[in-house]
């Protein structure tokens, strides 16, 4: 599957709303019509990064992103950030559009949300979209030589290193010399919500609540909901083996694995990801009571 920029369509009526929970005042934008999707997006990643997605399913679904606490407009975090309070947030914002269940999608941290919000409220939740993600924190970004330097060179050195380096753990060395994917890199801080340089002061408390969460005992309760896992072969941060744990732990649970994708797949792949997940909505919608 190739690599494919952001795409060039008209853009819908974006409805932006706020909240009020747990002392954070969140920030969330509706757009679309339809069935209702949920998307949770993951560390240092405000809801816009969703918007490769809602720029083609808003078409034919209701599309909810939102800032999560702590993330962009989402703010104080007043809240101890953990899996379990990100999840109470998402199921928060549900209520306040009074959506009683909604097909929810989630990547990296994100997805260890949506799988939360599944194992809380099951009958909030339509069907489960799992991207680049892992259901224990032990899974996430495992300490090899190349992941320690990376994450390191992320942080430390000049503007132009970060950035260097943050694109390296997102893009594979295709995607990052690819001149049609360029145009895509210009765009990725608009998306983000901050330059590739910078990590918001939120991150680390958000991967200390990745590391103390492990959901993989609990993963058979789901098997009732209509689960897809997508996993990217070059991903340093939710490795192969971590969607195929989650797969594999949900019965009945569809993989797709991209074979030349890394960390960024839904936005560096988003036509082929956008069409698996449409597939997917497609058949749990005529399956939901």
């Amino acid at each position: 599957m190739a690599t494919s920029p952001i795409m060039a369509v008209p853009k819908r009526a974006v409805s932006k709303e706020a909240l009020r929970h747990g002392g954070c005042e969140f920030h969330y934008s509706v757009r679309g019509k339809g069935p209702p999707v949920l998307l949770i997006q993951g560390v240092g990643v405000q809801g816009n990064g969703w918007r490769p997605q809602t720029d083609d399913l808003s078409a034919d679904y209701t599309c909810l992103s939102f800032d999560n606490r702590g993330m962009g407009r989402s703010q104080p975090p007043a809240q101890a950030i953990t899996v379990a309070q990100m999840a109470d947030d998402a199921r928060a914002i549900m209520d306040a559009e009074h959506w009683k269940s909604a097909h929810v999608v989630g990547h990296s941290l994100g997805g260890m949300v949506a799988l939360q919000l599944a194992l809380d409220r099951p009958d909030r939740v339509r069907s489960l979209s799992l991207m680049c993600t892992f259901a224990s924190g032990r899974s996430a970004a495992p300490l090899t030589p190349r992941m320690m330097w990376l994450g390191m060179r992320s942080r430390i050195g000049t503007r132009a290193m970060r950035r260097n380096s943050f694109l390296q753990l997102v893009m594979t060395p295709e995607e990052r010399n690819n001149a049609e994917t360029s145009a895509l890199i210009q765009k990725l801080p608009e998306l983000f919500g901050h330059d590739l340089a910078d990590q918001p002061a939120i991150v680390n408390a958000q991967l200390d609540a990745m590391r103390n969460t492990d959901l993989t005992s609990r993963l058979t309760r789901l098997a009732l909901i209509p689960t897809l896992v997508m996993a990217a072969a070059h991903d340093p941060i939710a490795p192969v083996a971590a969607g195929r744990e989650i797969a594999y732990g949900i019965p009945g649970s569809r993989l797709v694995e991209f074979s030349d994708a890394s960390h960024g797949l839904p936005i560096t792949h988003a036509p082929s990801v956008n069409s698996v997940l449409r597939e997917h909505l497609q058949r749990a919608e005529k399956s939901w009571p």
